[in-house]
Order: structure tokens, then C-alpha cells, then sequence
């Protein structure tokens, strides 16, 4: 009798299209996307979340372009077109709709609590709008659409996992076998590549150009950014996170880009100053990077190919979600009709 193999689980995870990802991004995400794809045990599903990137302002023409660029990125990192399901959050109209409906099922108190809710209206108090306070119900409309069992996610998203699995438990509760519960995925232990001006927090494409590496950054800009990174004033190269941040960030992003452990690197480097350990990570990280921005030009130059992945993965991510709009529709007692 032949065996029936195992079905795969299911992981989902998007970025914005900013226009600028980050050696954090690039490091802490899409890398490990690769690794996710390359292992054959998850069916992957990857998305530019442009509905999210609408609760600040954006300049039309702009979000369209960073969409197409975006993925371009994806797939000049390593991400296949072929082995994964790629595709923009707007061109899958469930996302919307399944938002709503997860909406009439999420409390005010808990969206209230977010603490993405409270650090947004304080950086955008001119524009307070209800996609600040309803963001995470997007986020577990994103992931709840696809039954995914697992979600990349990193500490700073905890909060709105949580959301999402609490909404589809009280949707299964009320009634019965709706979602799947989703799990973080974390993988191996990473490197979190923090900020080049404040060792202290995670490197952010929304803060300062200098505070970040862009991995479309030409070799001049990753060196001068480097040279410039935040240090200490006793020249001692160590492993140190508490009294170190800035050596010990830069010791991470070496070791994650090379491959060798941040502590040899110390010892290697010892006595050497910090000029030497700025030099190395930079030269490292434009070796790493240099394939990428190679590809990503090939890439969006042809035209043609990038709307047809965009066009095939739209398709592909809209037959998965129709199958579970069709459940949400009949358990939720709407209308029938055809998906």
C-alpha cells in the first residue's frame, strides 16, 4: 500500500513595501525565507503587504513602483517564483473582506492595548486613522486566510500573533473548525542586527539613513555608514552586550555575513581597534550584498517577467483563499455564492 506523504505546513510572512529593506531585513528575515524554501518541509507563502503600508500617507506612483521593486528583492535574494506562492496583499481582495469580518470579532480593548497602536499615533499625531487601531486585524486576516500553521515572526510582532490566534480561537469556538491556530516560527537563534546610531534598538528602515544599511546601499554609503556606527570610547573589542552594544553589533552582523563566530572574530581581531573591525564588517557585508544588487538590476529591467510573477502568485494566493472565504462564508451564515 502506498504511504500517503505527510501534508506540509503551511508559512506565511510579509514585509512592506518601504522601498528600503535593511541588512536587518535581509539578515534577520529574508535569508531565513531562503533557508525555509531550500528545506522542502513548508509550502511558503511571501507577501508585499501594501494595504498596510496605507495607514501613513504614500505617494501613489511611488507604492507602485516599491511594490514591483520589493518583489524584485524577494526573488534577487534567493526566493523562487516556482517553490513559493509570491504575490502583492492588494491584488487578493479576500485580505479586505476577511479583515472585516475578523473585525466584528475583535474587541476594541484589545486593539487599544497594542503597543504598535500607542508608538504610531505618537510618531503620526497628525493622522490618527482607524487602520492605525485596526492594522492587526489585517495582520490576522493575512494569516488566518491561508490556514498557515507557522509565522516567522521576531519579538517585536509577539503581540500581534497573539491577536490573531485569540481571534481564531474564538472564532472555532463559536463555530467550530474555522482556522487554523498559528505558531511563531523562530527558527534557529539569529542575529538581531541593531541600529548603527543607537546599538540599543533594532535596525529600522523608518529611522534616520544613517542608522541603517539599505541592501541597495552603494560600497561608498555601507563603508562611510560603518565607519560612522556607534562604538565606545575604551577601544577594547569584545563580546559584551550590556556594556558594548555597538562592538557586539557589529561583531553579530560580521559573524551572521561570514559565518564565523563572534567571539573568534574578537579574538582574532583583539588589539587591532575599532578602525579595523569597521573595515572588515563593511568589506564583508558589500561582498554579501553585491550578488543581490546584481540580480535585483537583471530583475527589474525585465519588465515583463516581474508582472508575471506578480500576476501568477496573485492567482495562486487567491485559489488558496478562496477555499477558506467559502468556509467563513457558509459558517457565518452569508449568502452563497461562487468564489
Amino acid at each position: 500500500m502506498t504511504e500517503v506523504p505527510a501534508k506540509k505546513k503551511t508559512i506565511f510572512s510579509g514585509i512592506q513595501p518601504s522601498g528600503i529593506l535593511t541588512l536587518g531585513n535581509y539578515i534577520g528575515a529574508l535569508r531565513n525565507w531562503v533557508s525555509l524554501q531550500d528545506s522542502g518541509e513548508y509550502d511558503c507563502i511571501y507577501c508585499v503587504v501594501d494595504l498596510h503600508a496605507l495607514t501613513v500617507r504614500q505617494d501613489p506612483a511611488a507604492l507602485r513602483r516599491r511594490c514591483a521593486e520589493t518583489l524584485a528583492l524577494f526573488i534577487a535574494c534567493g526566493l523562487d517564483p516556482e517553490k513559493n506562492v509570491m504575490y502583492c496583499q492588494s491584488h487578493v481582495p479576500a485580505h479586505s473582506e476577511l479583515s472585516w469580518l475578523l473585525g466584528c470579532f475583535t474587541y476594541m480593548g484589545e486593539l487599544q492595548r497594542m503597543t504598535q497602536f500607542k508608538d504610531k499615533s505618537q510618531k503620526h499625531a497628525d493622522n490618527i486613522n482607524a487602520g492605525l487601531l485596526t492594522y492587526p486585524v489585517l495582520m490576522a486576516a493575512d494569516i488566518l486566510l491561508y490556514q498557515s500553521d507557522l509565522v516567522p515572526i521576531g519579538a517585536d510582532q509577539k503581540q500581534h500573533l497573539e491577536l490573531a490566534r485569540d481571534i481564531a480561537i474564538r472564532m472555532n469556538n463559536l463555530y467550530g473548525g474555522l482556522f487554523t491556530v498559528p505558531d511563531g516560527y523562530f527558527g534557529k537563534a539569529g542575529t538581531r542586527v541593531m541600529s548603527l546610531v543607537d546599538p540599543t534598538r533594532k535596525m529600522s528602515k523608518s529611522d534616520e539613513p544613517n542608522s541603517y544599511i539599505a541592501i541597495l546601499d552603494k560600497p561608498e554609503e555601507i563603508r562611510r555608514k560603518f565607519r560612522r556606527a556607534v562604538t565606545d570610547s575604551d577601544g577594547e573589542i569584545r563580546v559584551d552586550r550590556e556594556n558594548k552594544p555597538g562592538v557586539t553589533n557589529l561583531l553579530d552582523i560580521l559573524s551572521a555575513v561570514t559565518g564565523e563566530g563572534a567571539q573568534q572574530i574578537a579574538d582574532r581581531l583583539a588589539g587591532k581597534g575599532y578602525g579595523a573591525l569597521k573595515d572588515e564588517v563593511a568589506e564583508a557585508v558589500i561582498a554579501e550584498l553585491a550578488p543581490v544588487q546584481a540580480r535585483y538590476s537583471e530583475i527589474l529591467a525585465d519588465k515583463a517577467y516581474l508582472e508575471g510573477v506578480m500576476q501568477s502568485g496573485a492567482e495562486r494566493a487567491s485559489r488558496i483563499a478562496a477555499k477558506t472565504m467559502r468556509k467563513v462564508h457558509k459558517k457565518l451564515g452569508l449568502a452563497p455564492y461562487k468564489l
